[in-house]
């Protein structure tokens, strides 16, 4: 789908910084504490509002988990919207699934190697359900992507090391791909964004195609 969604420019005149990517044209609304989806929208010079979403994370029973990513974006924007009912909100949920299994957040040291040395040499899938919504526009947009990923082989020494760094208490499946767990990945196939939390190409153009975001001339 081009870029390029023939949506008419507003006038809203907004400062931007000299290395922005892309301005703001209507209020945006972040509905996650995540640095990294926070990071990503600053990189592209986006000006937005965090607002977390408090929810209950749990999955249902005989929930997939795709089904279950798409409806936690969902909560999680719904959430938000009625406390900005002019603006858009954007929401995501990821995890990482192994086979049908999903892999949350490690509770201890101890917990993200095993997690860990269950992903080495094998490929998993991270799935990240998106949401962007607007309740004065009463625009309601879910979908996911989902991402194949696989680890090389490593040893039960270099998986209890990187978990001493304390980088994977806070990462699905007990690794983050942009950071020093990138040593243990192989291949990826998908979107990589998609991988660090936020799959930027779609939720981009969502924003672009309705005319909340713009790219700077």
């Amino acid at each position: 789908m081009p870029w390029n969604c023939g949506i008419p420019r507003a006038p809203a005149a907004i400062n931007i910084m000299d290395n922005c990517m892309f301005i703001s044209r209507k209020s945006l609304v972040l509905a996650s504490n995540s640095p990294r989806r926070r990071e990503y929208f600053q990189d592209l010079g986006l000006a937005f509002t965090v607002h977390a979403a408090d929810i209950d994370e749990r999955v249902a029973r005989e929930e997939d988990p795709d089904a279950f990513v798409r409806r936690m974006a969902r909560e999680k924007a719904m959430a938000v919207r009625h406390l900005f009912p002019g603006s858009w909100v954007v929401a995501a949920d990821t995890v990482v699934c192994l086979g049908s299994m999903i892999l949350g957040k490690p509770q201890d040291e101890e917990e993200a190697v095993g997690m860990l040395m269950s992903l080495a040499g094998r490929e998993h899938v991270v799935r990240t359900g998106y949401c962007v919504t607007c309740e004065e526009e009463d625009v309601l947009v879910v979908s996911s992507v989902a991402t194949s990923v696989w680890f090389s082989e490593f040893s039960l020494d270099a998986a209890r090391a990187y978990a001493a760094t304390g980088e994977p208490l806070d990462k699905a499946g007990a690794y983050g791909i942009q950071g020093k767990g990138a040593f243990l990945v192989e291949k990826i196939e998908g979107s990589y964004s998609n991988v660090v939390g936020i799959p930027l190409h779609e939720v981009l153009l969502e924003l672009l195609c309705r005319g909340v975001i713009e790219a700077r001339k």
